[in-house]
């Protein structure tokens, strides 16, 4: 039996959620993570010493970071799936937008998230805010541009690489107060994924 610990506000949580839903693969899950504590217990540390959120037990196996759990998903569960392609470039191609999503989108989405969304508006830094959005539209543009000619991020089949990103882009179009750039592309994937299963159970609430 597959136990996910971490809060469904996570967005690292909300990836594996989703990628269950398209497995067709049952679960449990367990609160852990800001309100709910106990990520900071001493048996989840000794399952997780990062102290952080997700993390995946299947049966006597443990395993924490959440790109590293899809991988492990689609490859332990997933072998009619076409979540995570075998022909290696295809997989490279899925790869690096997992890699990108935690080198480079989440670095600079975040502290746009935590000012808009859990930061009272009487402590916000409006300018440093204002710079943070510019810098994440800036990498919205880029998504925007690859998307040109393509039905889902690596062409026509839907991969862990529109769960990452997908998971993200609802944190950047559920945000109020921002002006966004028109970003036509980006703005057409997105809704075509958001008609999926997963992201109207997992994803698509107002962020908390």
């Amino acid at each position: 039996m597959i136990t996910i610990w971490g809060r469904t506000n996570s967005v690292n949580v909300q990836k594996l959620l989703w990628c269950c839903d398209e497995l067709v693969l049952p679960y449990e899950r367990i609160d852990a993570g800001l309100q709910f504590g106990r990520n900071n217990e001493p048996d989840y540390l000794s399952m997780n010493p990062t102290g952080k959120i997700p993390t995946l037990v299947d049966d006597d196996f443990v395993l924490w970071e959440s790109n590293s759990i899809l991988r492990y998903l689609a490859l332990q569960y997933g072998e009619s799936s076409l979540l995570y392609p075998a022909e290696p470039k295809l997989r490279a191609s899925v790869d690096r937008w997992l890699d990108w999503s935690l080198s480079t989108l989440q670095p600079a989405e975040r502290p746009v998230f935590w000012s808009l969304v859990r930061t009272p508006e009487a402590e916000r830094d409006t300018a440093k805010l204002a710079a943070d959005i510019t810098a994440v539209t800036s990498l919205w543009r880029l998504v925007d541009t690859h998307l040109q000619a393509r039905f889902f991020l690596e062409g026509e089949k839907f991969t862990l690489a529109d769960i990452v990103i997908g998971a993200y882009a609802k944190r950047w179009f559920g945000l109020e107060g921002v002006e966004r750039a028109p970003l036509p592309n980006l703005e057409r994937w997105y809704s075509r994924i958001a008609t999926r299963s997963g992201f109207k159970k997992y994803i698509d609430f107002p962020l908390t």
